[in-house]
């Protein structure tokens, strides 16, 4: 078993491989790595269906993800597949709402992942931290609604 070191600085690493976490300092990173758990995920299992409170968000390290959403019929439709490096579930860390989509294991996979509580927990040991952190969020979230607001418009129009 991995010494409690070695596991911040594995996490670290990962979190590294983010593009929510590029802006943060080494050190952030490694502090930052104190607030996360690492998940096994077999292919197939589900992650968080829709309708769930959420009580957490995901990084995904290795493997991948589906993120399935119903449609006005109840059919369930893929939406896109996330891979290494790409978050998901950031709504809920914010707002703790019920999930937007289902998401589970396309493939066998390696998750980072930041809780509620855990993200409460980093407001008020490391206030700037989690600054920085959730703007890094609310950017993500901010692009994926204007690239979905595009796609949109193209269907109207």
């Amino acid at each position: 078993m991995a010494t409690p070191s070695a596991l911040l600085d594995e996490i670290s690493s990962m979190l590294i491989d983010c593009d929510l976490f590029k802006h943060l300092a080494p050190a952030e990173l490694r502090a930052a790595a104190h607030y996360f758990s690492v998940s096994k995920v077999p292919k197939d299992e589900v992650i968080f269906s829709e309708g769930e409170i959420g009580t957490f968000m995901c990084i995904v390290h290795s493997g991948s993800v589906s993120v399935i959403k119903a449609n006005q019929n109840e059919e369930l439709v893929e939406m896109v597949t996330l891979g290494h490096g790409r978050a998901f579930g950031e709504m809920a860390v914010l707002d703790g709402e019920r999930r937007s989509a289902t998401c589970s294991a396309a493939q066998d996979s390696i998750l980072l992942t930041l809780s509620k509580e855990a993200m409460d927990k980093m407001l008020e040991e490391h206030p700037r931290m989690a600054a920085r952190v959730i703007r890094a969020i609310a950017v993500s979230l901010s692009r994926r609604l204007r690239m979905a607001v595009g796609q949109l418009v193209d269907h109207i129009v």
